[in-house]
């Protein structure tokens, strides 16, 4: 506004002359603007050539006119300087993002050592013909610095061309005072170099008269010092000693300006349209920084536009900043919708070494803690949590579902108290590995192993989330289950009977489809992942897209992690991740199923609601 308000002391009593109750300015302007704003309001003519405000608000009103509402600007925080209010914030980290986790640090030194070993490899095989080189351009460097040594004592450079022009614009005056300026320039010049001839010579007169012996290691390193840097001042400039590492940059660094043209190349209408209106509509809260094997840009788009629109084009980005598309990966950032995290890898995900599982040669796991499971483009693990959860697992055929369950049942096998029941509908023994580890296990599509995976989801209802119900409330009221749910000491406590119990069922749509037994399953099933969540119980299943068909809609919508793996299309991400997660930018689109002939290629990356 013009002018503050009148604060709560200054405020009169209220009348009925008064609009709003008594809501009063406090100080009224100058009785010229006053005349002004009122010959304005009135529709009088005001002067065109005065000075306009330095700040207009257009919710301004003169002090004789009433106010219509009141104010809606949020006054200054007076005596608090604007530096004071935002102490704190947006401050840069102090390390570097790759330097806070481990996996970072070690992706940053495993690049430095790689680079440094193949440029030393190179360069150590072309060592004889860098020799050759240098044995040829030294004598011309020689030569060619004595020759730049006597043109800077003559001082010819520079002002034999301005004596020359002023010779052929006739002009002695100025060809005069130009040659008097070379003759005192070059006075000193000469006077310098025959200066530092007669020291040199000096002494080595001295060294020889004093017989000083110098170590032959002072004239190799001598000779190792000054041949390279004569052999640089004698050779072509284009013809360097050295041979290119790499033909071409392995790495196109991230910037700011690659970030904003490939942003206007991949089509999204309100990105070129807000750009055209200002240029700065694309700004970057942060600087562009490393982040593990990569650059990381966070971007804040133009007002109207999600990252999602981005996210969705994904191939259009990398075509735009010339790059693979598996070493670009753009996704929502924290903050608000219009957010972009973009990340461009040194390379291509396909030629990256996947670090190996951390558990896979030595550790324990504690299902009451996060475990790591995933790994990122960005090669940082992702921890999730087995207890409070369950699982479901989705994709086309060959995206690596049944390598996930089967990580996921061998990190809860590796907890002593966890108890492991599962079947596996394929028939193929993908979790044969597991059998000897579980209380109960059956694989196959015959009738006889599905009637058991359905007796085994039957007792989980009827018998044990009754039973762990009841043994809940019997704690619960000695004041061991304080949220009336499994505790990592009743789970330890021997005989508690409420020790983790992990269920997996593998391709779990051949169950819920079996004419005889898929209704009754699937509804038991649901109780169970409603119920069971609390008492210790937690269900993994795997299938193909989860339709309403293949898995009960009910089922999908109270399963509280979701993977999902390769899909073809929004309809298949949309059906295992949720409703709307395709529109939010998370889609598994993107990822392709892995390649059942390269060993090294079990599946496709994916994402997951936790």
């Amino acid at each position: 506004m013009t002018w503050p308000p009148s604060e709560p002391d200054d405020q009169r009593a209220p009348s009925a002359s008064t609009p709003l109750g008594g809501f009063a300015w406090s100080d009224p302007p100058a009785e010229n603007d006053q005349a002004a704003e009122s010959a304005g309001s009135a529709g009088h003519p005001v002067d065109q050539g005065a000075p306009e405000d330095a700040f207009h608000d257009r919710e301004s009103l003169p002090a004789d006119q009433p106010a219509i509402g009141p104010p809606v600007d949020r006054p200054d925080d007076d005596g608090v300087t604007p530096d004071r209010l935002q102490t704190g914030r947006g401050r840069a980290p102090i390390l570097p993002s790759w330097t806070r986790t481990r996996a970072g640090r070690r992706a940053m030194l495993a690049w430095w050592v790689m680079d440094a070993g193949y440029a030393l490899g190179y360069h150590t095989v072309r060592l004889p013909k860098y020799v050759a080189k240098t044995v040829v351009y030294a004598p011309i460097g020689l030569a060619s610095s004595i020759a730049r040594v006597l043109r800077w004592a003559t001082a010819e450079q520079g002002n034999r061309e301005l004596r020359q022009a002023a010779a052929d614009r006739n002009d002695p005056a100025t060809w005069l005072r130009l040659d008097k300026q070379r003759e005192r320039q070059s006075r000193w010049r000469w006077s310098v170099l025959l200066l530092a001839a007669l020291l040199s010579g000096a002494t080595v007169a001295a060294v020889l008269a004093l017989e000083v012996r110098i170590p032959d290691e002072a004239w190799w390193a001598l000779l190792g010092v000054s041949v390279p840097l004569l052999a640089r001042a004698g050779r072509p400039e284009d013809k360097p000693i050295t041979d290119r590492v790499s033909s071409g940059p392995r790495y196109r660094k991230l910037t700011a300006e690659l970030v904003r043209r490939a942003l206007l190349s991949i089509g999204v209408g309100a990105i070129n349209q807000a750009v055209a209106k200002d240029q700065h509509a694309i700004s970057f809260p942060t600087d562009i920084h490393r982040d593990g094997p990569g650059h990381l840009a966070i971007v804040d788009l133009p007002y109207g536009v999600d990252a999602a629109a981005v996210v969705a084009r994904r191939v259009n980005l990398a075509s735009a900043m010339r790059l693979p598309l598996d070493q670009v990966w753009p996704e929502p950032a924290q903050g608000h919708p219009g957010r972009l995290a973009l990340w461009v890898g040194y390379q291509p995900a396909s030629k990256m070494q996947t670090p190996p599982w951390p558990l896979l040669k030595s550790g324990s796991v504690d299902v009451f803690t996060s475990l790591p499971i995933f790994i990122t483009p960005r090669m940082e693990t992702v921890n999730a949590m087995l207890i409070f959860r369950n699982w479901l697992i989705g994709g086309q055929p060959g995206s690596g579902k049944t390598f996930l369950l089967r990580l996921l049942v061998l990190a809860a096998s590796l907890d002593a108290r966890a108890e492991i029941r599962g079947y596996s509908f394929k028939g193929v023994g993908d979790f044969a590995v597991v059998e000897p580890v579980c209380a109960e296990y059956g694989d196959g599509q015959d009738d006889a192993t599905i009637a058991k995976a359905a007796a085994l989801i039957k007792w989980l209802y009827h018998t044990e989330c009754q039973q762990r119900a009841a043994k809940i409330a019997h704690f619960h009221a000695l004041g061991m289950a304080p949220e009336n749910k499994v505790t990592p000491e009743l789970a330890s406590r021997k005989g508690s009977g409420l020790h983790p119990l992990v269920v997996f069922l593998s391709e779990v749509q051949e169950l819920f489809q079996h004419p005889e037994y898929g209704a009754e399953a699937g509804e038991l099933c649901e109780k169970v992942i409603k119920l069971g969540r609390a008492l210790g119980i937690i269900l993994l299943l795997d299938t193909q897209i989860p339709d309403k068909d293949s898995l009960p809609p009910k089922i999908t919508r109270n399963v509280n992690t979701r993977v999902c793996m390769s899909v073809r299309d929004q309809v298949a991400n949309d059906m295992i991740l949720g409703t709307g997660m395709y529109k939010a930018g998370y889609r598994a689109t993107v990822f392709e199923p892995g390649n059942d002939t390269d060993s090294g290629d079990a599946g496709s990356v994916s994402y997951t609601q936790l």
